[in-house]
This record gives structure tokens, sequence and C-alpha cells, in this order.
């Protein structure tokens, strides 16, 4: 099958990569580079043993999206591309919902013009919100409580209406909780360009002495120990769950939502004790101010993913925190090394 990847050479699109190779498809990855590297995606090559063709450029780019669709056409698009920190996402909302939704705009406008009907979207839980009852199931009120979340809420939107006033296009909106880890090589990971936002790797950052300290936000969440509690998900479980979402939608029309959870719960403190098991040694950390848009607990749901997709997360938090590590071992400074 020929794929359009878009942001694949960011965390989760090159481990997703990695497999759709793996798995014999034809790929395009079209990514800017701005929270990437093009180091990784030659790592994905000499990992899969396989070429492919990437592109650099702006999914806003409206000439470049419909080149790159135009000329490669794909009967499939994996959409990772777009910002996905929620803090960041409070200080910048314009930039997000620049990114994230007229970024989408434009690329599913782009499908349409080349016949394209197919599209895997990178969504996220966030657009729940904070939680009328856990875990959270598909049918679960969407009230998203920060930029990020409610940019994603609206792509979602975006692709059902688009699917709807197209009888023959499917769409499999992933809704992820928390990707972390690494793949089993330790030759990709994730690699934030800047400060990171999300817990993993400013543990593994600290742990390997970049960073000084943890910085836990809250410790009075109505949780067992008073920090945040999420559903971590390994990433390579993640990116086989989009295999699967590949596969399903080339059986039916219309649009479905689908976690990719664990439906198992693990807190900061908890998290930051199985890294230090898995580093041999303590991981440093000081309690800091709730970040505004946080909820306290996050919990997935993950029965349709077993019915419809066939699909179920293979890994703990010892086998993440262990690939994180062994990620962040090997690349102390990420893709710089």
């Amino acid at each position: 099958m020929r794929v359009l990847v878009t942001g694949g050479a960011g965390y989760i699109g090159t481990h997703t990569l990695l497999r759709l190779l793996e798995a014999e498809h034809e790929v395009l990855v079209y990514d800017n580079f701005s929270n990437s590297s093009p180091e990784a995606l030659r790592r994905v090559r000499t990992l899969s043993n396989r070429d492919f063709e990437s592109r650099e450029g702006d999914i806003r780019d409206v000439g470049a999206m419909n080149s790159v669709i135009g000329d490669f056409r794909p009967e499939a698009v994996v959409h990772f591309a777009g910002l996905k920190a929620v803090g960041e996402s409070q200080e910048k909302p314009l930039e997000y919902y620049s990114q994230n939704f007229g970024g989408s705009v434009t690329l599913l406008d782009a499908m349409q013009r080349h016949g394209c009907n197919r599209i895997v979207f990178s969504s996220s839980a966030t657009v729940y919100g904070e939680a009328q009852y856990l875990p959270f199931d598909e049918d679960h009120p969407r009230a998203p409580t920060n930029p990020y979340g409610r940019t994603k809420a609206m792509v979602e939107d975006i692709i059902r209406d688009w699917t709807t006033s197209r009888p023959q296009a499917s769409a499999v909106l992933l809704r992820y909780f928390n990707p972390v880890g690494a793949h089993s090589s330790g030759r990709i990971g994730e690699d934030p360009s800047d400060i990171p936002n999300n817990l993993m790797p400013f543990v593994a950052q600290v742990a390997v002495g970049r960073r000084p300290e943890v910085s836990i936000f809250g410790n009075d969440y109505e949780t067992r120990d008073g920090t945040g509690e999420r559903d971590y998900i390994h990433v390579e479980d993640l990116a086989a769950a989009h295999l699967a979402a590949l596969d399903y939608s080339a059986r039916g029309t219309g649009t479905e939502a689908i976690n990719v959870g664990t439906g198992r719960g693990t807190t900061v403190l908890e998290m930051i004790a199985a890294f230090s098991r898995a580093a041999g040694r303590d991981i440093p950390y000081r309690i800091a101010p709730p970040r505004p848009g946080d909820v306290a607990r996050s919990l997935a749901a993950v029965t349709r993913a077993e019915r419809l997709l066939g699909w179920t997360a293979q890994h703990g938090i010892d086998e993440i925190c262990a690939s994180t590590w062994a990620w962040q071992v090997a690349n102390p400074r990420g893709y710089a090394d």
C-alpha cells in the first residue's frame, strides 16, 4: 500500500514508519523537522534495510501539500504532523490552531483533490478533559481543558464531517493516552528539541545528567500518592496500533474513534521509582505548582481497540523504563550524537 506519513520523522512517526516498512508498505514521509531530525529517518532506513522517499515541508503549505499528494498518489495517510504540548499550547494557542487545525484542513483538501480517501489520525485522550467517569471510553463526552486538546477535538470533527460528505472515505481517530518508551534497538526514541514537555523524556534526561531534577507538577491530586496518574503506552505498541488501524480503515467507511492505552494507571512518583530501578540510580525531583489544563487521572477503556483492531498493548512500565534508559544511555544528546 502507498502510505503518506505526515510528521514521520517524529517520535511516534519513526516507530510507526519502521513498522510500515517491515510490513512492506511503500511510504513517503513529509515533515518540516521543527521537532524532529533527518538523522531519525537515516536510522529507520538502517534498521529496516529499506529505502523510502522523504520530503521537507509544512502541512500548511497548500502548494507543497498538493504537489506531494499529487506526485505520490497515496492510498492512505497516517497523520502525525502537529504540535503536541499541553503547557506550550496555553502559551502559544494561535500556533497550535494554525498548525494542528489549519494544517489538517490543508491536508484533507489535498487528499480530496487527488482522490485519497483513507486517513489514520493521531488524536489524543486530552479531548476528554476532566473525567465524568473512568476509565474513559470512546463515548465519554469530549470537553478538552487546553488549546492542544481543543485542536485535536476540532480536527476529529472535521474528519468526521469529511467522511460523512464522502461515502467512500474512511478514517480512524486514534486517541493516544501517554506514549513512552523507545525502540528495542536503542536507535530511535523520543528526542525533544527543547526542554521536554512530557514526563518520561525529562526523567531520562535527569537520569543521564542533562538536567538537575524532575519537576512534579502538583502533589495534592486525588490519586494514590497525590501526583497525577496516567495510562502509559509503549511507543512500539502504539506503532502496532497504527498498522492495525490502517488495515481496519480498508475494510469499511465512515469514522471510528478508538482509544490506544493499556487500561492501567501509573502515578508520576511510581514512574520515577520505576525509572530509578531501570537506571540503577536515584532520580532527584521537586514539587512544583500544578500546570493549568492538567487533569488528575486519565485511564483508557481498551475494549473497542481489542474488538475492532484485534490489538492490545504488550509492554508494561518496567519494559517502558528499560527501553527509554537504553535509548538515553546510547544517545545522551538524542540524535545530536
